[in-house]
């Protein structure tokens, strides 16, 4: 490891962690770690050391970088685990049916909400998705995240989903925010497949995922497992093709209604299930037994005016839970992690130190990057955040407006609000 300090963070008042690289569930879950006015030297884009100025001296030289965090609050980078950030569009024009009590699957069937995105991406070329996705990321990361999943899932053709998979691509190279992108071809029958169910996922299985998996352009396999979208076995073939072609697993799962989503999570097992609002006692168990990783979407809740999953069972039952924003056009479009962390706490009844585990390891757990960001450890990449706050719970009591002071990604001082 570089010994040397390109950049030194003193007199930050309270450093809240998590620590290891494996996701944290029941008890553990809360057990975080804290240091009191403290310093981090970090070089090479990754953390050296977390201690005092005279700890830390070693790394330390006449070009290191010194920062005064001002006696604030620093916590490891934000990780979100489940978002939709390459679309076409946006989808304003549903509010007042969801308004007036239009029920999503309704909107879904009648050519709205996720196929009036895909007529959106279709129409939007590869450089048009890339320009938008730069300023969504950079507005994630003026509000701390600094590692995000994406999806695709708003092509819905091979050409379409490749071109969403070449934008999270491009982004990921030339934007700070690390991308992990996920297939999600399997996001709903697309209208050219309306009366040939079998052909379409014929198509997911026998020609989207061996190119997705010949040409690296996703580590993940994702499906929305819901009533009118795609059944339970259905989802079992496609999320089994992927697997046999090396991509790994997730599940879209009981959203609206347990059609048996959470019990295939914990059957196949798959690395995450995600939104389970309607899972029920079986699924959790299940999820339980296959040590899928829980990622819940409480901002999508309270924006379609739905129940919030059941998290304290699933911590209960020893499932580790991560918490997410689920940004896209149609559910959820919000951008920032905090408010998702306020509902976690408010509607979730997560403690604040439940809720930072759940938005940093496990997060980075659910998207495989547990070994290298999620935690302020020597060794894992330098992603950090200094927030307007003097402790943890502090970022929990406030809301509605955006408590972060300074972003530092890989070691380099990317947003600084004063």
């Amino acid at each position: 490891m570089n010994s040397h300090a390109d950049l030194l963070i003193k007199n930050i008042g309270l450093l809240a962690t998590p620590t290891g690289s494996v996701p944290k569930a029941g008890a553990a879950q809360g057990q975080i770690e804290t240091h009191e006015n403290v310093c981090v030297a970090m070089g090479g884009g990754v953390f050296l050391g977390v201690g005092s100025e005279e700890q830390l001296r070693s790394f330390v030289d006449a070009d290191t970088a010194v920062l005064d965090a001002g006696g604030c609050l620093a916590t490891p980078g934000l990780v979100d685990a489940h978002t939709h950030l390459v679309f076409g569009g946006w989808r304003q024009h549903e509010l007042g049916l969801k308004l007036h009590g239009v029920p999503y699957l309704d909107i879904l069937k009648s050519g709205g909400g996720i196929l009036s995105t895909v007529r959106a991406t279709r129409a939007a070329s590869l450089d048009e998705l890339v320009g938008k996705g730069v300023g969504l990321l950079h507005t994630m990361l003026e509000h701390g995240t600094t590692t995000c999943e994406a999806k695709s899932g708003y092509g819905l053709s091979t050409e379409e989903e490749k071109k969403q998979l070449l934008a999270i691509r491009k982004l990921d190279d030339i934007q700070p925010v690390d991308l992990v992108a996920t297939f999600m071809g399997a996001h709903a029958l697309p209208e050219e497949y309306s009366d040939d169910r079998e052909g379409y996922v014929r198509l997911l299985i026998e020609q989207m995922i061996p190119l997705v998996a010949k040409e690296r352009l996703a580590e993940f396999c994702d499906i929305f497992c819901e009533t009118g979208v795609f059944s339970a076995e259905e989802s079992r073939r496609i999320l089994t093709a992927a697997r046999e072609h090396g991509l790994k697993t997730k599940i879209h799962a009981d959203e609206i209604d347990a059609i048996g989503g959470a019990v295939l999570a914990g059957e196949l097992p798959t690395h995450s299930a995600e939104h389970l609002i309607a899972a029920d006692d079986e699924g959790l168990a299940a999820m339980a037994r296959g040590g899928t990783i829980a990622v819940v979407l409480p901002a999508t809740s309270f924006y379609l005016g739905k129940p919030f999953a059941r998290v304290q069972d699933m911590m209960s039952l020893g499932i580790p839970v991560a918490v997410a924003s689920d940004f896209n056009p149609g559910s959820s479009p919000n951008l920032s992690l905090q408010l998702p962390m306020n509902l976690a706490c408010y509607q979730y009844k997560m403690t604040p130190e439940q809720v930072l585990t759940a938005v940093t390891l496990n997060a980075a757990a659910a998207i495989g990057r547990a070994e290298t960001v999620g935690t302020v450890e020597p060794g894992k990449k330098a992603d950090l955040v200094l927030w307007d706050a003097p402790d943890l719970d502090f970022i929990f009591y406030r809301y509605g407006n955006n408590q972060v002071r300074t972003v530092v990604k890989n070691g380099t001082v990317m947003i600084e609000r004063g």
